[in-house]
């Protein structure tokens, strides 16, 4: 490791080199960087990360004041604390120095007790405040992770009642996925398109089993209990302010709807039918046509791209259909890796 590699870091910036020196012989102990104005304070913040800045406020060309709010509009650089040290004393500054995000604020001349008891009470500060934001992020991060997968075991859990495996709900949240990004969804959209989706069946838990597992076509009646899924499936997940939970709500209900307004359970149309019903209505039945079920055997590949082609304007989103085949091999090529178990 570097010698003092361990020690925190500290940027000093002041445009009088005079005034640097004495800062850097009192906070000798520390890492220490310094920058003579603040376009170089603002590159080496950038660079290395500096675990506390004593910025002066009277510089020419950029003043400290410039360069604390560049530093606070900066993610990289926003969380580090920034000590004004300036002969300004007048409460009116020392108000907006605060006012912009510092910390604290010294006038000069300082006091080497008084610098050194600042420092050190700052960084002690911004290193709990460090663990604390690492320990949230953590605990943050294994929640999320419970939710998505109580979700995909949701998702499953209906799909054990229509499929012995369970594999479709991972094979079209990944067709998803991929028509998600190629259209241009956001990365959180793309993401959130992946764990909601396999919740679209979630209303099968409350078909009968005999309607379900029947290897023959359904008869009117039969037809009619198997689409109340789609709204089974939106009161089960009911209605939520969190983006995942409203996302997998309206995949529920919409995904039976067709582009020409022949589906159900309302019967909407066209750009009507939400963009991520839609985009699961084309995943979903190609990987029901591709698939084995009670009622019939799994079909080629080439059998399956050419219904989805030819109901491109009557089941499916024309744009959503053109996508799919775009990306044909790589879902082809998914599919093979999440095969159903012989």
């Amino acid at each position: 490791m570097e010698k003092g590699a361990d020690k925190p870091t500290i940027l000093i910036v002041d445009d009088v080199p005079d005034n640097i020196t004495v800062l850097t012989n009192i906070l000798a102990d520390y890492n220490l960087k310094a920058a003579n104005n603040g376009a170089k304070a603002l590159q080496i913040a950038s660079r290395f990360r500096p675990d506390i800045i004593l910025l002066d406020i009277m510089m020419p060309e950029m003043d400290g004041y410039a360069v604390c709010t560049r530093l606070k509009r900066d993610l990289h650089t926003k969380s580090i604390p920034v000590i004004f040290v300036t002969a300004m004393d007048e409460v009116t500054d020392e108000a907006r120095g605060f006012e912009l995000g510092a910390v604290d604020y010294i006038t000069k001349p300082v006091s080497p007790p008084v610098v050194r008891a600042r420092v050190k009470t700052h960084l002690n500060l911004y290193d709990q405040n460090k663990a604390l934001e690492y320990l949230v992020h953590e605990r943050t991060k294994a929640l999320n992770q419970s939710r998505l997968e109580i979700i995909r075991r949701l998702g499953l859990a209906a799909e054990y009642k229509d499929n012995e495996t369970g594999m479709h709900v991972i094979r079209m949240s990944y067709y998803c996925k991929i028509m998600a990004a190629a259209i241009g969804m956001s990365n959180e959209e793309v993401e959130l398109i992946l764990n909601a989706s396999p919740m679209h069946d979630i209303g099968k838990i409350g078909i009968p089993d005999n309607i379900l597992g029947k290897p023959g076509k359904l008869d009117a009646q039969e037809r009619a209990i198997m689409e109340q899924h789609t709204e089974i499936g939106a009161r089960i997940i009911g209605e939520h302010n969190t983006p995942l939970l409203d996302m997998a709500r309206t995949v529920a209900l919409t995904h039976h709807e067709k582009w020409d307004g022949t589906g159900y359970p309302r019967g909407i149309k066209g750009d009507n039918i939400p963009l991520v019903g839609r985009i699961v209505a084309v995943a979903d039945v190609f990987d029901a046509l591709v698939s084995k079920r009670p009622y019939k055997k799994a079909w080629p590949f080439e059998k399956a791209v050419a219904v989805i082609k030819e109901e491109s304007g009557k089941h499916f989103d024309p744009e959503l259909v053109d996508v799919f085949v775009a990306n044909l091999e790589e879902i082809i090529e998914l599919a093979k890796l999440n095969a159903d178990p012989d």
